[in-house]
């Protein structure tokens, strides 16, 4: 190396704070906790190097993915006894990264108006932005960040169905808290019987970590699938059974017309299902009762046929 290129990876501290985008201030704090060494002391300046540089990068990158100084101070030791970081750092990216190929949008406040009937509400908005189904713009009054643009296609469709706001809004907050109890359940029952093993020294080590990261690579879609086979299960039971409850004893909804609700007694309808099935109890009762009606109107018919021939015969 030479003279100059030397000097290139030699930094006061107000440079090394410059180049690393941190302040003196935080440089000194990160001695004090042992999480950066002491410069090289040359006369009475002290001067820091490459290594400096790298692992401040290092510990801005680890508060960036939600570590703890402490905990970046155990990892960083674990870097300096040799184990190395790279399966660590690897594992932090698996888990921070996208968990959905779904891609975020953007939508103006006149489009979003618009899909939503044409009228502005701004106590809507706010509610969205609220829980995240719409992220403001910073200098961008008009125009909002969609994080998941099939949550906000789900809320138009509802809206549009006849749905107020307001309802869409409070089931997405329970729907929210249950979905997330789900996600709880699975981390705890995969961390019991799969993670434990790969996961039990702190920190972890290399071999250790990079085997969890591709654990976390493989098992996240088996979450996903098991709730979207779960979820179709329950909606086709639940879905049958709410159609059973508009078709069984006390129900009838059908006539030629179209389709009407209308009472019956419970004995009446449970007797149509022993004979007929349950399953086509509402198809005979409506025969039945459209056969009535033609039989009255026949009768009707005939009494009035049969009033004129005797008005005929009077003398």
């Amino acid at each position: 190396m030479n003279t100059e290129e030397h000097r290139r990876s030699e930094y006061r501290i107000e440079d090394l704070a410059h180049h690393s985008g941190t302040t003196v201030r935080t440089i000194r704090a990160y001695q004090d906790r042992g999480l950066l060494p002491r410069p090289e002391r040359r006369g009475r300046a002290n001067v820091y190097g490459e290594a400096h540089l790298a692992r401040l990068r290092q510990i801005a990158g680890l508060l960036d993915r939600g570590y703890t100084l402490a905990s970046i101070k155990e990892l960083l030791e674990a870097w300096d006894a040799g184990r190395g970081l790279g399966g660590v750092l690897g594992l932090a990216v698996e888990v921070d990264g996208p968990w959905t190929d779904e891609r975020a949008d953007r939508i103006s406040r006149a489009e979003l108006d618009a899909a939503f009937g044409g009228v502005p509400d701004e106590e809507a908005v706010a509610e969205a932005v609220a829980l995240g189904v719409l992220e403001p713009i910073s200098g961008r009054e008009d125009e909002f960040l969609v994080p998941s643009p099939q949550e906000l296609a789900v809320a138009v469709e509802l809206h549009a169905a006849g749905v107020p706001l307001s309802a869409i809004s409070r089931h997405l907050r329970e729907l929210r808290g249950q979905v997330e109890h789900i996600a709880c359940r699975f981390l705890e029952f995969t961390t019991e019987h799969v993670f434990a093993r790969c996961l039990g020294n702190h920190p972890p080590n290399e071999a250790d970590a990079t085997e969890a990261a591709d654990l976390v690579r493989r098992l996240w879609p088996l979450a996903q699938q098991s709730v979207d086979a779960e979820l179709a299960r329950a909606m086709r039971l639940f879905a049958t059974q709410h159609l059973r409850r508009h078709l069984e004893p006390g129900r009838l909804a059908q006539d030629v017309a179209g389709t009407v609700a209308v009472d019956l007694p419970a004995p009446t309808m449970r007797a149509v299902s022993a004979l007929v099935g349950a399953d086509r109890a509402a198809e005979f009762v409506a025969a039945a009762a459209e056969r009535e009606v033609r039989a009255r109107r026949l009768d009707a018919l005939a009494a009035r046929h049969s009033q004129k021939g005797q008005v005929r015969q009077k003398p």
